[in-house]
Order: structure tokens, then C-alpha cells, then sequence
């Protein structure tokens, strides 16, 4: 089997960047795209603004602290998504393998590609050019033998930049690498690693697969991989969906007397997405956040799946009976998703059978 040739492309502060380039005086401009109010979260900074500190999934009531010149702009996803609909069709130009991750990062398996370019080095800067030139837009590219290396690697040159990690520099590059760097290495489990006497990929290198299966499970033989720089996944660019939900976060925590209309406008929000697909979704599932930020669910898959938003609906409210929580106990989110999608023939054929 030939050496895969994996470019993971990831756009630069994607949203602040579409702000700055659709509003000139925005540009040069600490932008943060977020609602203002004590309950939102920052949803992305430009560059100009990250220089303060402010960061993504941030409070934006600490960014503004951080930064209070800052510009804030309310995000508008329905631009956003066409913009990056306009950067998949370029990378599609390039290979039919594209897995996207979100509306800013992408997967590209580039082994054989469409426009007969010889290396995948030059594919990246192909892409990068035509994101630059079409859409007045920079990306940052990374390329390598696996989609994880080639993830790491695209934020090595960042802003507007590439890096290329050759399968004979694993040996080199991953070792001194902090081990928070490996996906699913967060900082619980960077201090669980800690006590075992590891900070660095290559001091993860020293321990076995077999020791780390026995402390993390199978989780530990994928850390074990990928301290050796292996990862086997493939790029899949058709993705089935696995799940659509909506969710609300209230502006002031809520009894759960006072959930129904949002529950209601949930449902249809969800019902309204899944009309997108071409699948079928059997489970429904009530998720809350109370005001000390416990996550809770409920789910129930019916006998058949919900046929109508007022079924969706009926079943979410329902499954509120089943939340065992003190009556007098805040909520701070509530959403409504379904799940267990299926295609729709296969659900057809269960009817029948």
C-alpha cells in the first residue's frame, strides 16, 4: 500500500475573518464575534484580538475585560456556512476525499489528486492560493502521512502558512512535543500522565502499549500510536449524520416549570434541520445544564420514529417527567435533539418486516 498524503486545512480566525473582509473598517481592528451579555461565549477572535489573550469559547464578558477596545460583532452563521461551502467546492477541484470537521477545517486525502499536481506540498499551496485569490481569505495547511499529524502540522506556520512533516521527520518532530498536543489529551488526562512521569510524546514513548492499555483501556493503545505517529483512520467524506440537535441558553437561570416554550421552540428548530437529510432520526433526546453546569439527558426512542415537529415535540416534553431533580432547581440551557439516525430506506424496511 503507497504512503497516504493527508493536508488537513484549516481557514485563519474564519469568522473574524469574514467579518473583516466584508466590513473594511473592521480590518487592522481587535474583532470579537460574539453576543454581548454575561451568558455568551466568544465564537471566534480575530488575530488582532488574541494578542489581548481573548480566545474561542471564551465568556465574552472576560474578553471585553481583556480587551475593551475590541469590536463586537453578533455571528451570522448563514454567511459563514456559504463561505465555507464556497472553500469546499475548491477543494473539491482537488480531490473528491475532503472530510470537513466544521465550517473552518478540513481533511484532504490528496495521494491521487485531480489536477495532476506532483506533490501534496504543491496541492496545499494550490488550495491556499485559490482561498486567497477567489475569496480574499487566508488558510493554514498542514501536510503528513495521517490525518493527526497532518493536524498538528497545520498550526505550525500559522496564520497564512504550511508545514510538511516528511514520514521520515516523525522520529524527530514528535518527541519533544508536549504530550497535550495528542488529540484527547486534555488536562485531566495531562495530569494523569503527569503522575505516571510523562510531559513530552517521547516520554510517552518509553511506556508500553500494554501499560497504558492496562491504566486508559483501548484509549491507551490509540496514545500509544500516536506517540509513534501512527494513526490508520482514513479521510470518509461522507460522513452520515449522527445527530442534529438546538439548544438555548437562558438569560436567567430557569425552574423547570418555566422550560415548555423553549422546549417547543427547540423541537421545531431540530424538526425544521432534519428536514435537510435524507435520514432518519429514532431517538429523541432532552439535554439541560443546570446552574451549576451538571449536564443532564434524557432520551427515549419510540416504537416508531417521530412522524411530525409535534411528535418530536410531545415525546421532548415528556421527558421532562423523568428529570429527578430538587423542583426548585435552576436551569441554565435546554435542548432538543434526535439521534439513532438511519436511511430512510432501511426504515421502510422495518415497517414491513
Amino acid at each position: 500500500m503507497s504512503q497516504r498524503k493527508i493536508v488537513h486545512v484549516d481557514m485563519d480566525a474564519f469568522y473574524a475573518s469574514v467579518e473583516q473582509r466584508d466590513d473594511p473598517t473592521l480590518r487592522g481592528r481587535p474583532v470579537v464575534v460574539a453576543w454581548r451579555g454575561s451568558r455568551s461565549v466568544v465564537c471566534a477572535a480575530s488575530y488582532e484580538a488574541r494578542k489581548f489573550g481573548v480566545r474561542s469559547a471564551m465568556p465574552a464578558v472576560r474578553a471585553e475585560r481583556l480587551c475593551p477596545e475590541a469590536v463586537f460583532v453578533p455571528p451570522d452563521f448563514v454567511r459563514y456556512r456559504a463561505v465555507s461551502n464556497a472553500v469546499r467546492a475548491i477543494m473539491l477541484q482537488h480531490t473528491e476525499l475532503v472530510e470537513p470537521l466544521s465550517l473552518d477545517e478540513a481533511y484532504l486525502d490528496v495521494t491521487e489528486n485531480k489536477t495532476g499536481l506532483p506533490t501534496a506540498t504543491r496541492v496545499a499551496s494550490s488550495i491556499r492560493t485559490q482561498i486567497r485569490e477567489e475569496l480574499k481569505l487566508t488558510a493554514s495547511a498542514g501536510i503528513a502521512p495521517n490525518k493527526f499529524l497532518a493536524k498538528i502540522a497545520s498550526d505550525w506556520r500559522k496564520p497564512d502558512g504550511q508545514f510538511v512533516i516528511q514520514p521520515a521527520d516523525i522520529d524527530t518532530f514528535l518527541p519533544p512535543l508536549p504530550v497535550g498536543r495528542l488529540p484527547g489529551v486534555g488536562k485531566v488526562m495531562e495530569e494523569k500522565l503527569k503522575e505516571m512521569g510523562v510531559a513530552t510524546v517521547g516520554d510517552l514513548r518509553e511506556l508500553t502499549a500494554v501499560a497504558l492499555e492496562q491504566r486508559f483501556g483501548r484509549y491507551g493503545v490509540r496514545l500509544h500510536n500516536l506517540s509513534l505517529g501512527i494513526d490508520h483512520s482514513e479521510v470518509k467524506p461522507d460522513r452520515p449524520t449522527q445527530s442534529i440537535s438546538a439548544e438555548d441558553t437562558f438569560a436567567e437561570d430557569v425552574l423547570i416549570t418555566a422550560l415548555e416554550p423553549t422546549i417547543r421552540s427547540m423541537a421545531e428548530k431540530t424538526w425544521k434541520a432534519t428536514r435537510k437529510t435524507s435520514r432518519i432520526g429514532r431517538t429523541v433526546v432532552l439535554k439541560l445544564k443546570t446552574s451549576d453546569f451538571r449536564s443532564l439527558t434524557r432520551s427515549h426512542t419510540p416504537a416508531s420514529p417521530p412522524s411530525s415537529c409535534e411528535v418530536l415535540t410531545e415525546i421532548a416534553l415528556s421527558l421532562i417527567d423523568r428529570v429527578d431533580e430538587d423542583p426548585q432547581q435552576r436551569y441554565r440551557l435546554v435542548g432538543v435533539g434526535l439521534s439513532n439516525f438511519s436511511e430512510a430506506e432501511e426504515v421502510q424496511a422495518k415497517l414491513f418486516e
